[in-house]
């Protein structure tokens, strides 16, 4: 007897890494170097104190008991200390901030505090695959927004038809995006909040890449939007600004009532973050702006260094003001998944293609930013070759 899939599982569109560390590592084994631009990974280590303190906690035998849903009190402190200092706004500790196994946790749980099965949550593609993911699980209705280079990479809810908004309960947005490093005007922020509120749909703001910015932009809060606190939930992960992505830490902020819902489902699927992994994350939010300047001053070099290597073999790619992406359009027709494999597999370099962050991503590629400006020239250069290679094949073929 077969066992059978549930139709939630089999509906689940492919995640874009999942197939990608196989690949690398037999091309590894068979001694081709490869250049991994793929997975938002920085490849600088955590800071020194953080593992210092990581390694004085997991000799504390309290910090290896269940952390719970309230979670160590010192790191709901530091985040909300953290969102004071960074934006100017206030969260009492206990009652408006949540200790999450990082962001993805409560992005992907989200829907079920929220949306009943039938309903509807708005999502963003290409985007973060958690919310569709969440969303899909839940039993809602996903309705995807495409977002194009001629609107910014905006999801507008003013063109969403009005029967799908009658039916929305959630919302996702993420800037700076992933994966296009798109970043939000306010006055956009103020009608998507104005919306939400005027239908009482929640929205969420994926706040991630907050702290990686360049030049003189800086990355807002939803709550630098009045009447935000009604209805919004922002997320906050370690993992970029730090380099703790398989850490697993980060946090929501927002009203006691929306906190304490999404809580409330957390409490039937896990126990919180480990409380070791929150103390140390404590030293990290206390300094984070000396902990950030120079992973921001790296990103700057090899944002540079990426978008000048690019133009170099003749793709055109705008410079983003914040996150840790290069979202590279591709030459008309030439599909997204076929050439990023083709640049793995024949020239040894890890790109994302744009259909795995969804179709309204396709005739794009993604560049993670997580090597060093040089080694990142050298990748861009053999993607040269690879497009060169991969169209002389096309042509062969038709």
């Amino acid at each position: 007897m077969t066992v059978r899939l549930s139709d939630r599982l089999q509906r689940l569109p492919g995640y874009p890494l999942a197939e990608i560390p196989s690949i690398k590592r037999r091309l590894i084994a068979s001694g081709v170097d490869v250049i991994d631009l793929g997975a938002g990974d920085n490849d600088a280590p955590p800071p020194a104190d953080v593992v210092r303190e990581m390694t004085a906690a997991l000799t504390d035998p309290a910090m290896s008991k269940y952390g719970f849903q309230q979670g160590y009190a010192g790191f709901r402190r530091a985040a909300s200390d953290y969102l004071t200092r960074r934006f100017g706004h206030r969260f009492d500790p206990a009652t408006e901030i949540l200790p999450l196994i990082g962001s993805k946790d409560g992005l992907a749980h989200l829907p079920f505090a929220f949306v009943n099965p039938g309903e509807v949550v708005i999502l963003p593609e290409p985007g973060y695959q958690a919310y569709i993911g969440g969303a899909m699980l839940s039993g809602a209705e996903p309705y995807v927004y495409p977002l194009t280079a001629g609107d910014g990479f905006l999801l507008d809810l003013d063109r969403v038809p009005a029967a799908v908004l009658d039916r929305t309960r959630l919302v996702f947005i993420n800037y700076p995006n992933n994966p296009t490093a798109a970043v939000a005007p306010l006055e956009y922020l103020e009608r998507t909040v104005a919306i939400c509120r005027a239908r009482g749909i929640v929205l969420a703001y994926d706040n991630a890449y907050c702290d990686l910015v360049f030049d003189d932009y800086r990355a807002p809060s939803i709550f630098d939007i009045a009447g935000a606190r009604e209805v919004a939930i922002e997320f906050f992960s370690l993992s970029k600004s730090f380099s703790m992505t398989g850490w697993r830490i980060g946090f929501a902020a927002g009203n006691k009532e929306l906190i304490a819902a999404l809580a409330k489902i957390k409490s039937y699927t896990d126990t919180g973050p480990f409380l070791a992994i929150q103390r140390a994350g404590v030293v990290a939010l206390d300094r984070a702006e000396e902990f950030v300047e120079p992973i921001k001053a790296e990103l700057t070099r090899r944002r540079d260094a990426g978008v000048a290597a690019l133009e170099a073999i003749g793709l055109d790619v705008t410079s983003p003001k914040a996150a840790m992406y290069l979202w590279v359009p591709l030459p008309e027709g030439m599909p997204s998944a076929s050439f990023t494999r083709h640049a793995l597999e024949r020239h040894g370099v890890v790109t994302l293609p744009g259909s795995g962050f969804g179709p309204a991503g396709e005739g794009y590629f993604r560049i993670a930013l997580t090597v060093g400006a040089g080694r990142l020239t050298e990748a861009i250069g053999r993607l040269g070759q690879a497009l060169a290679t991969f169209e002389l094949e096309r042509v062969g073929t038709a």
